[in-house]
């Protein structure tokens, strides 16, 4: 048992650890933005609503570098915003409507903290999941047949047009929202395959939904296999969901789409420059930046938009692939050899098969039975000083055919906020938690 005096272990917080961000080149490109009278003003005064220029066009540059989409990303495409949870808000101001849009179906387990963001935006138990498991995937059948039904009752109800949200030459009310994180998905650590993620864009395209991905992961990616690399760490393995609409069935059907992929340098760069972009057709882009928190102010972070700029085109992209995808590939080998050392004899299992490409935050696995992570959380944290998320917070919340009960038996453990050489000492300690539970049948 962990005594008293010992420091707490957090596997639990998904943030970066500051020794992995780039502070050097922070203090620099800060410098560099207060050293051009020019930059300085610009970047000091409310930006275009779209946001700061250069920096959609370095944006896109990288990403078309990225993922290789069938054409090049134009910066038309690219809307900077305040991180991906304000720009979620801001999506959801402008392309729902708390009435007319029947549901949000939510990739379950979910980002827990998007529920709240959806119950801001008057979904209050209209989330719905749609269960996603490593062996079948996300399950389309089950999706499809929640959007018959809520078309049928929609049709029931004469909820046929939107009557909340005025007709607004930027804006669309959408029937549906579909929200996922496609790549290294937090909780689960999933990644979706291709030939989910064509048939989810015709679902949408049918039943005039908007998929909204946060595509926040993507980037930190290496092999599975610790004595191996990936043969391009600087190319993404699968194409984004608004990459398919681009190229699926002659593209988009109207000049909206039917999704929008949400990006951040909050676990690239630092949390705290709230920055991040919006990618879509450019009338969805352009929709987003009419959104009216940003249309009184000008562009979110348009100073740090400015910073962040200055690390481009070539000192942010080399220390993605040279220095930060490293440091977490480490972190997470570290984190994996001491599951297997302690955890997997005690019963503890993780998926049956191991991905082609390892990535995001995140660690996913389940409790041996009886125990529930619920019942174990607590005694790990208050015995052996060592904090775990638990499967049942990441539920969607209100969502009546929950799986709060099978999601109790997971843990997710995060490799990204503590020092790496506490991570296997916070495995070891959760196992003795493990074992001392499995004593007591808790």
């Amino acid at each position: 048992m962990g005594s008293l005096g010992e420091e707490i272990i957090d596997l639990f917080r998904g943030h970066p650890n500051p020794g992995v961000l780039p502070m050097a080149a922070l203090t620099e490109a800060s410098a560099a933005v207060m050293a051009s009278p020019d930059i300085q003003a610009k970047s000091l005064m409310y930006g275009p609503d779209e946001g700061y220029m250069p920096l959609r066009q370095h944006i896109a540059q990288w990403l078309s570098d990225f993922y290789q989409p069938i054409a090049p990303i134009s910066a038309d495409r690219i809307c900077i915003t305040g991180g991906a949870s304000q720009n979620l808000a801001c999506i959801l101001q402008v392309y729902s409507d708390p009435i007319y849009t029947r549901n949000v179906w939510m990739v379950a387990p979910t980002y827990f903290l998007a529920c709240r963001m959806m119950d801001d935006a008057g979904f209050t138990g209209r989330m719905r999941g749609i269960p996603e498991d490593e062996k079948s995937g996300v399950d389309l059948a089950y999706l499809r047949r929640g959007l018959i039904a809520a078309e049928e009752k929609a049709n029931e109800e004469g909820n046929l047009k939107p009557i909340h949200k005025p007709s607004r030459p930027w804006g669309k009310v959408y029937k549906h929202l579909i929200y996922a994180v496609p790549t290294f998905s937090n909780p689960a650590t999933l990644t979706m395959s291709r030939s989910d993620r064509e048939q989810l864009v015709r679902l949408a395209r049918e039943f005039d939904a908007l998929i909204i991905t946060d595509d926040v992961y993507d980037f930190l990616q290496w092999s599975p296999d610790p004595k191996k690399t990936l043969s391009e760490p600087s190319r993404s393995q699968y194409p984004r969901l608004v990459d398919v609409d681009r190229y699926l069935d002659d593209g988009p059907h109207d000049e909206w789409g039917n999704t929008v992929s949400n990006g951040s340098f909050s676990k690239l760069i630092g949390p705290g420059t709230r920055t991040g972009w919006a990618e879509g057709t450019e009338k969805m882009a352009f929709g987003i930046s009419q959104a009216g928190s940003t249309r009184s102010g000008g562009a979110p972070s348009h100073l740090a938009a400015a910073i962040i700029d200055q690390l481009f085109p070539t000192a942010f992209p080399q220390y993605l692939e040279t220095s930060l995808q490293p440091m977490y590939a480490g972190r997470y080998h570290r984190l994996m050899g001491a599951i297997r050392e302690y955890l997997l004899p005690l019963g503890v299992t993780l998926p049956s098969s191991a991905p082609d490409v390892a990535g995001g935050y995140f660690i996913w696995a389940q409790l041996p039975a009886p125990l529930s992570a619920s019942a174990l959380a607590p005694v790990a944290l208050r015995e052996q000083k060592v904090k775990v998320a638990t499967g049942n917070l990441f539920e969607v919340q209100g969502d009546p055919s929950g799986c709060a009960g099978e999601l109790d038996r997971c843990i997710r453990l995060c490799f990204a906020w503590e020092e790496e050489d506490k991570l296997a000492e916070g495995v070891r300690r959760l196992a003795c938690a493990v074992q001392r539970a499995l004593g007591k049948g808790i």
